[in-house]
This record gives structure tokens, C-alpha cells and sequence, in this order.
């Protein structure tokens, strides 16, 4: 029985069977990963009753703590979203195995061969809150990639990402890998992240998912190098040339889908010109769908509230979203530089030259024309899954998949070659 009173004893542990099994998995065979990854699928899929029963738990806690809907709704499991679980796993083990391939090669005039090759980066620490799907989809991206994994959720999802971890143990155990690949933190004490976050010897980089909280501590205080996840401050602009049908569309599905997650709308920017038309449209579409309306000038209809200079650049992660009128998409272009995070950007037009204008003047992870930005996602952009939305430009950049959990190294082939 390990002593959780001693946390860096604990954490001490977990890194050290990590880094051993990150050895081990660094050459693990791609049928040996598609196996383990399989096995658990049919894991999680037979054990979804006591999944969901200790999800019931999480939701009585989060209750406690008073989670708002959203986070609720982030944390809630039915048989619907483990059957999302299901084919992430599934999705994920059938994708190419990114360890090993050649990303060049070449010849140099002295002889040698000399190639870039994919390899894993090791040892990954994965801080994540209230969604517990998070659980399969780092402990399989990771796996994909031959990286061991410490995985620290929310204490609000403890009991849901134990059921889930025990499936992913099981898949490793059924293809014969290490079973510390694929580990969990055993406890809800916050030193356990303290102590992660500066486990230099044996985690190679920490992967935050959650708030501006908890990316903020994670920033500030990692001594590890960190993929940093920030808020999705996701601004929708609607052109003058938009498609009113398009428009309305897009916007309603983007803002109340799921207004929980990173990809859902906080801000519309609507240009002057067909904000007493379209715009009117949009905000009335909202309000009757129960989304609060902080809007300015000509989009403040009766049922909204007055906006103020806090709803710009404010992730709400509710059905709530901020509206104002734009004088031209260079003035909305310049509102999302201002207020933006670089996560997802949206143009709603017909033409052309504006979303090419929009695409190459803005630097977000993610830029998106007449399409949801709910569809920023790993998952939707053919990964099976993703541990997160990276906002920074050093190495990993938007959806984090298996392919962006590898680093490389070269491999130079001579024969006797010698340097003059």
C-alpha cells in the first residue's frame, strides 16, 4: 500500500516506472499497439455500466462544489459519449503508427545517408479538469506515439477517469506492453501537481488542459517544458458578404452545441453593413435559443444586456456570448489581435478575397471559413482524438494528436566514411 501522505514519494514513483516504461515503448511494435488500444475499447465499451456509476459519483461531487451547467455537462458520461470513447480508441489504433517514418532523407556528396525519423518524446504529464473522456484520449494518443503517460485529472472526475484508466490498463495488459505506460494519479491532492510539474528527470513535457487557471499555474510553475493549452477565446465574423442561411446556421450550432468546450463562440463580430439585417437576425436566432447577448450599437435589440469592455477577449464557456458591430474586416481582424488567444477564428463570407484576407493576416491555431468552430477538434480533423488545443507556436500548434507527440531524431548512414 503506497503512503499518499508522502506526495513526492508517491509522484517519485510514478515518474520512475514511467520512464522505464517509456524504454520499453519507445520500440514496441505498431501490432502491439493497435492490439493494446483495441483490447481496451472493448474494455471501456463492456464496462460502461460501472463507468457510468462512478461518473454518477463526479456529477454528486460536482454538484457539491456547484459546477456551473457547463462544467456539468464537461464532466457527464452516457452511453452515447463512452460510445465516443470507443471510437477514438478505435480511430486512434487504426491510424498509421508515426513512430519510426521517415520525414526526409537525403545524400550528401561525402557519402553519407542521412534521415529525419519520428520518435517519441518519452515521458508526457497530462494535467486535465472535469472531462473524463480526456482520460482515454491522452492515454491512447500517447501510447499511439510510444510515450508513457502520467495522467493527473480533475478531482472532480476522480472516480470516471479511474474506471476509464483501469480499461487502458487492460488493453496494455492484453498486448503484452508495460503497464505503467499507462498511468494515473491516485490521489486528489493538488501537491500531486506541484510535484509533476517539476519532475525534470523523468517527464520530458507537461500537457495542461483546462482553464486559464489551471495553463496559468501550469505556466508559471513548471520547471518541465509545457504544450500550453490556453482559453478559446473564439471569435465568429460575419462578412458583408456573408449567406444569411449559412450564417445562421453555423453561428447557433457553434455557440450552443456544447458551450462547454474550447471550440464554442464567446464573441461576434458583425459588419456594419448588414448588422440592422443579418445581424438583428443572428441576435434574435440567440436569444430564442436562451443564449445571453452582451451586445453594442445597432445588435442591442431588447432581451440583450448592454455590453462592457470585460466581455471582449472573455472565455464564458456558457450560453453566453459577447456582439458588437465591425466597420470592415480589418477593424474585426484587428479585434481579434487585440483579444483573441490564438486558439479558433471564423469568417462567415462569399467572398473570396475576404477569407483569404481573414486566413492570412490572423495567426490562431485555427482558422476556420463557413464552418463551425466546434469542429476544433482532434477527433474532427481525422486524429480519433486529441490531448488538446496548443495555442503556442513551439513544436505542437492546434489539435495534438499522436503525430505531434513525437519528436525526431537523424540517422546518418556511411560506409568507412571519413571527413576530410
Amino acid at each position: 500500500m503506497k503512503d499518499f501522505d508522502n506526495i513526492p514519494a508517491l509522484m517519485a514513483d510514478l515518474g520512475k516506472r514511467a520512464k522505464a516504461a517509456s524504454a520499453d515503448l519507445a520500440f514496441a511494435s505498431a501490432e502491439r499497439k493497435h492490439a493494446a488500444l483495441i483490447a481496451a475499447a472493448d474494455a471501456v465499451w463492456a464496462n460502461r455500466a460501472d463507468i457510468i456509476e462512478a461518473n454518477k459519483k463526479d456529477l454528486e461531487f460536482g454538484r457539491e462544489k456547484g459546477l456551473s451547467p457547463a462544467m456539468m455537462d464537461r464532466l457527464m458520461l452516457d452511453e452515447a459519449r463512452i460510445q465516443g470513447m470507443v471510437d477514438g480508441l478505435r480511430t486512434v489504433a487504426d491510424q498509421p503508427d508515426p513512430v519510426g517514418e521517415v520525414l526526409i532523407e537525403w545524400d550528401m556528396a561525402s557519402g553519407l545517408n542521412i534521415q529525419r525519423v519520428r520518435t517519441p518524446l518519452g515521458v508526457i504529464g497530462v494535467i486535465y479538469e472535469s472531462r473524463p473522456n480526456v482520460t482515454a484520449d491522452a492515454g491512447a494518443l500517447c501510447l499511439k506515439s510510444g510515450n508513457a503517460v502520467i495522467l493527473r485529472g480533475g478531482s472532480e472526475s476522480f472516480h470516471s477517469s479511474t474506471a476509464i484508466h483501469a480499461c487502458l490498463v487492460q488493453g496494455l495488459k492484453a498486448a503484452n506492453l508495460p503497464e505503467d505506460a499507462i498511468q494515473l494519479v491516485p490521489t486528489r491532492d493538488r501537491a500531486a501537481v506541484q510535484e509533476l510539474l517539476t519532475m525534470t528527470d523523468c517527464v520530458d513535457v507537461i500537457v495542461p488542459r483546462g482553464g486559464k487557471g489551471l495553463v496559468g499555474l501550469v505556466q508559471r510553475e513548471a520547471r518541465v517544458p509545457v504544450f500550453a493549452h490556453l482559453e478559446g477565446i473564439v471569435h465568429i465574423y460575419i462578412d458583408k458578404a456573408a449567406d444569411p442561411q449559412k450564417t445562421l446556421d453555423v453561428v447557433l450550432n457553434a455557440k450552443t452545441r456544447r458551450t462547454g468546450i474550447c471550440g464554442a463562440a464567446e464573441c461576434l463580430l458583425i459588419h456594419q453593413d448588414v448588422a440592422e439585417t443579418l445581424g438583428r437576425d443572428i441576435i434574435s436566432a440567440l436569444l430564442a435559443a436562451g443564449v445571453e447577448i452582451h451586445a453594442e450599437g445597432a445588435l442591442a435589440l431588447d432581451g440583450t444586456i448592454a455590453a462592457t469592455g470585460d466581455d471582449w477577449g472573455k472565455e464564458f464557456l456558457d450560453s453566453i456570448i459577447a456582439a458588437k458591430p465591425v466597420a470592415d474586416i480589418d477593424q474585426a481582424i484587428a479585434h481579434i489581435r487585440q483579444f483573441g488567444s490564438n486558439h479558433t477564428d471564423c469568417i462567415m463570407t462569399e467572398d473570396a478575397d475576404a477569407a483569404a484576407r481573414f486566413f492570412e493576416r490572423l495567426d490562431s491555431a485555427i482558422l476556420m471559413h463557413n464552418a463551425s468552430t466546434q469542429f476544433a477538434d482532434g477527433g474532427e480533423f481525422g486524429m480519433g482524438a486529441e490531448i488538446g488545443i496548443a495555442t503556442g507556436k513551439m513544436h505542437a500548434r492546434g489539435p495534438v494528436g499522436a503525430a505531434q507527440l513525437t519528436s525526431f531524431k537523424y540517422l546518418v548512414r556511411g560506409n568507412g566514411t571519413v571527413r576530410s
